[in-house]
């Protein structure tokens, strides 16, 4: 990080230089630009899933709502969890994001935080979300904590992202997590409830991401990234689509014969209807040669897990 030194005014009286009032103003946008560049390596809005997934688990494992520390420590945890597995992911991807449109604005590419300041953040955040989750939660939800971390970014960040179509496949663990997290910080054990929620997360990233990367599928051709989109047929690509958008909902339907009530089940049920037929009209025009427009299935997936989740916490609550 630059340092951020004031500017001498010349004194022709001898004295001590004095600061421009002229500096403070400067100083102010230099410190906001630092700090909206540093929150902007931690990806605010993969943090935001988070949120949608790990409070509704939590309050299924207890019945109810949990003590409002418990669920305190566990988003804050979380939240440093994966603000610093984006960080250490734009670490380990500075030299794709940088010749991808899509993400060379991002402060590494652009040269606003250096290599070596993100990889402490990096570590020093992850190191924090674990040792926070380890001395108020339960070694389970720790141990978890941690392994999402080094998976995100050893597993798939530095080797599945680079060298398999399936990467997106096999990095949805990631992403499934914080439900097996906020279960076990509740519990200190997993159920099938737990699994079950971690199924529905897990199958949806295919449906919910493979749509953005057929938007930039460019982008990560010039990378050299083989996501699925890149390297198979508009058609193999919308079959994946609508083989996990059924297994999204089938999953979630599991999760309702799994003990929750109709509170729960009948809007997965609606919303998990919708969702099916998006995927299939997303396929539809793609195989009549029409304009796809992936981002309409993209934008509805996440209002589809945004319900569902809703669902599952006022499940709890009643």
């Amino acid at each position: 990080m630059s340092m951020i030194t004031e500017r001498p005014v010349s004194n022709p009286a001898g004295e001590s230089p004095v600061c421009s009032a002229e500096d403070s103003p400067a100083r102010s946008r230099d410190v906001r630009a630092v700090v909206a560049a540093y929150v902007s390596l931690t990806k605010p809005r993969i943090v935001e899933l988070l949120l949608v997934t790990t409070v509704p688990a939590m309050m299924l494992a207890h019945g109810g709502l949990p003590s409002l520390w418990l669920v305190a420590v566990v988003l804050v945890g979380g939240s440093l969890a994966a603000g610093a597995a984006s960080v250490l992911n734009c670490y380990i991807d500075r030299d794709i994001d940088q010749v991808m449109r899509r993400t060379k604005r991002r402060p590494l590419p652009a040269h606003t935080v250096t290599p070596r300041n993100a990889l402490i953040f990096g570590l020093v955040l992850a190191v924090v979300s674990v040792v926070l989750m380890a001395a108020f939660t339960n070694l389970l939800a720790a141990g978890l904590t941690l392994a999402a971390i080094v998976y995100y970014d050893l597993v798939y960040t530095l080797w599945l992202k680079r060298t398999t179509t399936a990467n997106t496949f096999w990095g949805g663990a990631c992403g499934a997590a914080p439900v097996l997290i906020g279960w076990a910080a509740v519990t200190g054990s997993l159920s099938p409830v737990a699994w079950g929620l971690f199924a529905v997360v897990f199958f949806w990233q295919m449906p919910h991401f493979y749509p953005l990367a057929m938007k930039y599928k460019d982008d990560y051709a010039r990378a050299g990234i083989p996501m699925l989109p890149v390297v198979a047929s508009v058609r193999r690509v919308n079959a994946e689509i609508v083989f996990f958008a059924w297994l999204t909902v089938l999953s979630s339907l599991a999760v309702w014969a799994l003990g929750l009530s109709p509170v729960y089940g009948v809007p997965t049920l609606v919303v998990g209807a919708i969702f099916i037929v998006e995927a299939h009209k997303l396929a539809g025009r793609a195989r009549r040669g029409e304009a796809v427009k992936p981002m309409r299935l993209f934008h509805w997936s996440t209002t589809y897990l945004t319900i569902v989740f809703a669902a599952a916490a006022l499940d709890a609550l009643l």
